[in-house]
């Protein structure tokens, strides 16, 4: 293997915690705990260590007298002079007193750090170097522009280098920190060496990371982020993602960043003007370091149509300097009408990566828009063809071939679509699937989430209820809206109360909004009633209840319903996430309802409850609107299903009986099929497998609808 780390094994360094994290026994039984070890004394019973020959179970510690008595002493003796001597030789007082008498020869030792292989002097910690022995391999043929102007030549002069970086690029094994691998799970493993083998190749090529919520994605990009950097130091990694989850990042940099360098933003530092951002991205250019942008940052700088030199010195740092771009949420740029897609594919360094938790959103042209983001024209690339060409043989859908070799790409999309989703051949279905993974096996890597197994369960319901019958009525009018949006924003608000129906609803004040709580009869509203007697049932049960909307109107209803059914206060028992909602807020409002006992409700904007929002506190989960994005559902019902949650999630989604919420709950389900199929599908499926299936109430196995009250609206009750 092409460099890796020496490795030397040495007592455990004096003050270092070690955590024992389960303890199985001989029926199974698991018990947790932690134990913090605060001083330097061995513990045999905690770190055995490899037992050649030994069977696994406790080690005999009973050594008999062999003779060897003394000398064993005499080592362990001399063992514990040399621990005195690595800890002395580290304070200053010793230091010259110590190389008086040693001419140190320091080697990299990857549990250590760089040690004197004389005397034990440790010259520098391992948790602050990240340092990689490379053999030397056949240099690249292809080369780059030289970089040899200085910078202030280059920004006077209105241009930047345009290459990526000068080093060799050949080497294909760049290892994680030891640090980082012994924190990493399989998975992760995997997905480190995915990111080596495309772009750190001889030709290298983008690819997807679509890992699920809460699998440590943002982990393991910071541990190949560092290696890279640790081999090319010039390389220029930008991460582009969506603004809420910057923070995020930056904390798990905190936690797992080896060596000290800069991470720039234009949050930050109020980085509002060009002119500002300039001076930004120069220091980036300068530096080692990595630059973080929102899509919006990046879109408006790329697609600015401003002539004046700031302006396009920004635009060709931004296209031409980064080395490796990281898209988080990487699903976002999916529509190729828009800016943020066009300016992200104009980005000339072929190292895109793609972090999806949730990579397919609503069609399969939106996947083969970030594929071709990665891979640009992926479906005419060599390894592509032959497998188009094998699906289009499959399936017999008139015009279909000649519409692909007329270059309509989009053709091949509906095609693959419409089978998946409608074809009745079930065989056929599972080919074409077959096939997909094949063409996409060496540019996406897929990560179900088998880490939730170990989390205590998630049940998912969906709850048909029926309407009042002045919400019916309502619902007569709504039918006659012509536009779509208007009868889902306006729908949302009349299947919760009918009292909401007003058209000026979107811009309803607290003031309207106190004065309609004053006559309000909360059993004409379905939803409302629902909402209040599981909440009733949390309080008494001590849990903690999440709810979802992706409209503000009914969670402001809400909110001022249980303030005026429970004399609750904002910020105590209560606590809201919006659009418009700080960083410092969404920090705040996580951590006191996550941790405080009086903490009781949480309402959240369903989009602005996306990656990096964690709600483990809260066991039960309403939903209360169908989001024709079923993505966005289940990452809102990912904030508390997540590492972290110790209790078995419920999540409810309410559902309109009747009523065009119906419909679209039905067109959500099969969009939902479509992902299971493509990514999850194995030989030990069948066709049933893909369905939502009913379930009696009876049979519901959920004590919170076995209450007389919570039951007495569902129609009909899921089950996924």
């Amino acid at each position: 293997m092409v460099g890796h780390f020496q490795g030397i094994v040495l007592p455990k360094p004096e003050r270092q915690f070690s955590t024992d994290v389960m303890v199985s026994d001989n029926v199974g039984r698991r018990i947790q705990g932690e134990v913090a070890s605060l001083t330097g004394e061995p513990d045999s019973k905690k770190d055995k260590g490899v037992y050649v020959g030994v069977e696994d179970g406790e080690v005999d510690t009973e050594i008999k007298d062999d003779g060897l008595g003394d000398i064993w002493k005499e080592m362990s003796f001399a063992l514990e002079c040399s621990k005195d001597v690595v800890e002395n030789s580290l304070s200053d007082e010793n230091m010259g007193e110590d190389e008086d008498y040693c001419d140190h020869s320091f080697v990299l030792k990857d549990d250590i750090g760089y040690v004197c292989r004389i005397c034990g002097v440790i010259e520098r910690a391992i948790d602050t170097i990240i340092e990689i022995q490379f053999n030397k391999v056949k240099r690249n043929t292809r080369t780059y522009i030289s970089d040899s102007q200085n910078a202030k030549d280059r920004y006077s002069n209105g241009t930047v280098g345009a290459d990526l970086f000068e080093e060799d690029l050949m080497v294909t094994d760049i290892p994680a920190h030891p640090r980082h691998m012994k924190q990493m799970k399989p998975h992760q493993v995997e997905g480190f060496n995915f990111l080596r083998n495309n772009l750190v190749a001889d030709n290298p090529g983008g690819c997807i990371l679509a890992h699920a919520p809460g699998s440590g994605k943002t982990f393991m990009i910071i541990s190949f982020m560092q290696s890279f950097l640790a081999k090319y130091p010039h390389a220029k990694p930008l991460v582009v993602l969506p603004k809420g989850i910057l923070p995020t990042w930056k904390r798990e940099f905190q936690i797992w960043q080896i060596e000290d360098f800069p991470l720039y933003d234009f949050y930050s530092v109020k980085a509002d003007s060009r002119q500002q951002q300039l001076e930004v991205l120069k220091q980036w250019v300068e530096q080692k370091s990595i630059l973080f942008l929102g899509y919006k940052q990046f879109s408006s700088i790329v697609c600015d149509d401003g002539k004046n030199q700031v302006s396009v010195t920004c635009q060709e740092i931004l296209l031409r300097r980064p080395s490796i771009l990281i898209l988080d949420e990487g699903h976002t740029p999916r529509n190729e009408n828009t800016d943020v897609l066009q300016s992200l594919a104009k980005v000339q360094t072929p190292r895109k990566v793609v972090l999806s938790g949730t990579l397919y959103q609503n069609h399969v042209k939106e996947v083969f828009n970030v594929l071709n983001l990665v891979r640009p024209k992926f479906l005419r690339m060599d390894t592509s063809r032959a497998i188009v060409k094998r699906i289009l043989s499959k399936v017999n859908i008139p015009g279909a071939r000649k519409q692909f070799k007329a270059g309509a790409d989009a053709a091949f999309y509906d095609l693959v679509e419409q089978t998946i989703q409608k074809d009745q051949d079930f065989k056929r279905k599972v080919t074409v699937i077959r096939d997909l993974r094949e063409m996409t096996s060496k540019v996406l890597h897929y990560y179900k989430g088998d880490f939730l197994d170990e989390l205590p369960g998630l049940v998912d319901f969906t709850l048909v209820l029926n309407l009042s019958s002045r919400q019916k009525h309502e619902v007569k009018k709504l039918k006659k809206l012509a536009m779509k949006f208007k009868r889902s924003s306006v729908g949302s608000a009349v299947y919760l109360h009918p009292k909401l129906n007003s058209s000026e609803n979107s811009a309803i004040t607290d003031d309207m909004m106190d004065n309609l709580l004053e006559t309000v009869d909360v059993r004409d509203g379905v939803k409302a009633k629902f909402f209040l007697n599981i909440l009733s049932l949390c309080e008494s049960a001590g849990e903690k209840l999440l709810v979802f909307s992706q409209y503000l109107t009914p969670l402001k209803f809400l909110e001022k319903l249980v303030m005026k059914e429970k004399g609750w206060i904002l910020g105590k028992e209560i606590f809201v996430i919006s659009g418009e909602s700080s960083s410092d807020h969404r920090e705040w409002s996580m951590e006191r309802f996550n941790n405080s006992t009086d903490a009781k409700v949480f309402f959240g904007s369903i989009k602005a409850c996306g990656e990096g929002i964690s709600l483990v506190g809260a066991s039960q989960i309403i939903i209360l609107d169908v989001h024709l994005n079923p993505s966005v559902t289940r990452q809102a019902i990912g904030r508390a299903f997540r590492p972290g949650q110790t209790k078995k999630v419920y999540a409810y989604r309410l559902v309109a009986a009747d009523s065009p919420e119906e419909e679209d709950h039905t067109t959500c389900f099969r969009k939902e099929a479509i992902a299971k199929m493509w990514f999850e599908w194995n030989e030990y499926c069948g066709y049933q497998d893909f369905e939502v299936g009913t379930v009696e109430l009876d049979d519901s196995g959920d004590c919170f609808l076995e209450s007389p009250l919570v039951r007495e609206d569902v129609k009909v009750l899921y089950k996924r």
